[in-house]
């Protein structure tokens, strides 16, 4: 086996840990997009449910005023 240089190996040294600090923030801003993603999720449920509250009344009082014969 041959000898390791040592200037190279520095380099290798640096940019495994330049990878791993950009490895830590891609890490945190793909947690930060699937809290999103949650946060969108109950949104659209709170959504929907408001929706179907506001029909329900509105089928309600329409049939109640006007009943079919």
């Amino acid at each position: 086996m041959g000898e390791i240089d040592p200037i190279a190996f520095g380099a290798l040294t640096a940019k495994v840990e330049n990878l791993e600090k950009k490895l830590d923030k891609l890490e945190a801003s793909i947690e930060e997009l699937i809290a999103l993603v949650n946060k969108g999720k109950g949104g659209v449920w709170v959504g929907i449910a408001i929706v179907s509250a506001i029909s329900s009344v509105i089928g309600f009082l329409s049939h109640s005023f006007f009943p079919k014969s």
